[in-house]
């Protein structure tokens, strides 16, 4: 039987592929774990898989001046010499790796022992912490063809983004249960990450009354910021306010008819298999290294996408509508936007990355 040790995090983005992997490695009864930090996503949104969880440490490279950059390497060599013991007992056969710096300890670990290595980059442009890891991988997974330019050829698949089967399988109807709603208005799903944004929940709160007389909403927040000025503003039964979305967030998904999301690699990848219209508001580099903004403009220029920088609604030129009124045309748009949508062509990910995993355990 198989031993794999699984690890990414920081990010909802960086564990839900990790998810949809383990459920396939599951179904082959492989043994499985997850490597992650004491305090982030990962380990609450494993919890509840039923698998061992090992908590190693990890810095982070940072690319502004902080007195943690001087403590952080410190918490990587430790975190390396934390994964080498755990490589050490339990013996894995292969590790894959989702990104995040707390990936780097396991996977330099791994390649110091020679266990083989396969990782997975969502974005178009890798971010830090892969880049220090490639050079020790056996093979690279990529979600789209755009980012092949920025990688050593030698060791890259096209694969595709794992996909958890409930995202795959939403039942709109489930979906409308769940929240309540009659299914008389179209829904409009509106979401910032695992984290939320408070640029989009602050839209939300501005223009609440216009959403709720042509959409049921359902706005997921982000933990610990729930915000009952919007549910008093909203003054209806049509907004639903919620933290976070686990499991059912793939019916929601189905049963929703046009989408506002930030652009991560994994939210487009979700929006573009299951066909939803959709309006991007890309973290801008003030916040991020810029890979979202350059995520929403190659799938806009595909046609893919509609997008609008969060400049475009605090500029004094800008129309203080301009949220409104491109939500109200993607819906009217709809069926034209989902034509172009089914042009993207859908990888069964899952199996792609699954069969490189056993490729990689066979040539050991």
């Amino acid at each position: 039987m198989p031993r794999v040790l699984f690890t990414g995090g920081g990010t909802a983005g960086h564990v839900t592929p990790n998810i949809a992997l383990m459920e396939r490695a599951g179904d082959h009864n492989w043994d499985i774990a997850y490597v992650g930090s004491a305090s982030g996503i990962e380990r609450e949104m494993v919890r509840g898989l039923g698998i061992p969880y090992f908590i190693v440490a990890s810095g982070k490279l940072r690319r502004y001046f902080s007195w943690r950059n001087f403590v952080d390497p410190l918490l990587l060599f430790w975190g390396v010499a934390q994964s080498a013991i755990l490589c050490r007992r339990w013996k894995p056969d292969a590790v894959f790796s989702k990104g995040g710096f707390v990936s780097v300890p396991l996977v330099v670990a791994a390649w110091l022992l020679r266990i083989p290595v396969i990782s997975h980059e969502s974005d178009i442009t890798p971010g830090l912490a892969n880049r220090i890891i490639y050079p020790l991988c056996r093979k690279i997974c990529v979600t789209f063809e755009a980012t092949l330019r920025y990688l050593p050829a030698g060791k890259l698949a096209l694969t595709g983004t794992p996909v958890r089967k409930s995202i795959l399988s939403g039942d709109p109807a489930a979906g409308l249960a769940y929240l309540g709603f009659s299914g008389e208005k179209p829904v409009l799903l509106i979401f910032g990450g695992s984290i939320g944004s408070a640029a989009i929940n602050g839209l939300v709160l501005r223009f609440i009354r216009e959403l709720v007389e042509i959409f049921d909403v359902i706005h997921v927040v982000g933990k610990g910021n729930l915000n009952e000025s919007i549910v008093k503003l909203s003054r209806s039964e049509n907004y639903l306010q919620k933290e976070f979305i686990g499991d059912q967030f793939g019916a929601i998904l189905a049963a929703s008819t046009v989408v506002v999301s930030r652009a991560g690699a994994n939210s487009i990848y979700e929006l573009l298999i299951t066909r939803k219209p959709h309006l991007l508001i890309p973290l801008g580099k003030s916040a991020s290294r810029g890979d979202q903004l350059e995520n929403a403009r190659i799938f806009k220029e595909y046609g893919f996408s509609k997008v609008l920088d969060e400049d475009s609604f605090v500029s004094p030129m800008a129309s203080e509508s301009i949220f409104v009124e491109t939500i109200k045309d993607i819906l009217e748009h709809g069926d034209e936007i989902e034509e172009k949508l089914k042009s993207f062509e859908i990888k069964d990910s899952v199996s792609l990355i699954f069969d490189l995993i056993k490729d990689s355990i066979r040539k050991c």
